[in-house]
């Protein structure tokens, strides 16, 4: 497989969690997992704690709670290492926790023992960047937050295919995004400037493990409502995008799907939410 750049600084970033003694060492001396801050004050159960807090959330906002009594699974699309699958674990009956590389998903395992129900976890290293090894129809619900932005338009394009296949009839996906912004037009060259540097040998290696440089690579495509509803159009139902109370621009281009806001979404974001069919 062609050695792809915007896989390189998620490789690296799984390494450098593995060379750490525990997941509260990673959060401390990674800022990358934890608002990009960094020291030994911060601890994975402040880490934790952000998602425990999310995760309720959105599970109500977006109609995604598990039936009372039923055995329901739930996908989550680049987990990190499990701020949010500790919440998941404890609302779902399986939890498919999916990412790049085995180093997130070791220190997932270890923050989900910690502080949710290991039992109910799956781990799935997604080894090219675009393929779920999960079975078709195995979850209820497929959730992807902070992850689909940092995959190339292709991919992401790819993964939101891959949430259906894996997401039984009458289930439900809650995808999100990143929308355009006034950064962009330095934001989206530079970081494709990064990722072509991540290719050079002696260079590509040492900048892979540079904060600045990683988060700029991680910003690799922009994809507008349209793009991603209209690709997928035959295979889902009840579509609804979710933005910001501030985004007040009508959406064009999406059929009959619903416009709908609250103020848990980054202004620099939308959801797609809708039912497979």
């Amino acid at each position: 497989m062609r050695r792809r750049s915007q896989l390189i600084p998620w490789k690296a970033a799984g390494r450098l969690t593995e060379r750490q003694g525990s997941a509260d060492e990673v959060v401390q001396a990674t800022g990358w997992v934890f608002n990009n801050e960094i020291g030994p004050s911060l601890t994975l159960a402040e880490f934790v704690a952000t998602g425990d807090a999310e995760v309720p959330v959105y599970l109500q906002q977006f109609g995604l709670q598990p039936a009372g009594g039923d055995d329901q699974a739930l996908v989550e699309i680049g987990s990190g290492i499990g701020r949010m699958t500790c919440a998941f674990t404890q609302q779902f009956s399986c939890v498919y926790a999916c990412d790049l590389d085995a180093g997130f998903l070791e220190r997932c395992r270890e923050a989900v023992a910690r502080f949710g129900d290991v039992h109910r976890l799956r781990t799935v290293e997604v080894h090219d960047g675009r393929t779920l090894e999960i079975g078709t129809d195995a979850a209820d619900v497929a959730f992807s937050y902070i992850t689909l932005q940092h995959c190339e338009r292709h991919d992401a394009l790819a993964l939101v295919d891959e949430a259906l296949r894996v997401v039984r009839p009458g289930g439900k996906i809650a995808l999100n995004f990143r929308s355009w912004s006034g950064g962009d037009p330095f934001l989206l060259p530079v970081g494709a400037a990064v990722r072509g540097m991540l290719r050079i040998p002696g260079i590509g290696g040492w900048l892979s493990h540079q904060r600045t440089a990683t988060r700029l690579a991680w910003q690799a495509n922009r994809l507008d409502p349209n793009e991603v509803v209209n690709a997928v159009a035959d295979r889902i139902s009840d579509v609804e995008i979710w933005r910001h109370p501030s985004k007040i621009a009508p959406i064009h281009g999406v059929g009959e799907a619903a416009a709908r806001s609250f103020e848990g979404v980054n202004p620099n974001h939308w959801w797609l939410v809708a039912r497979v069919v």
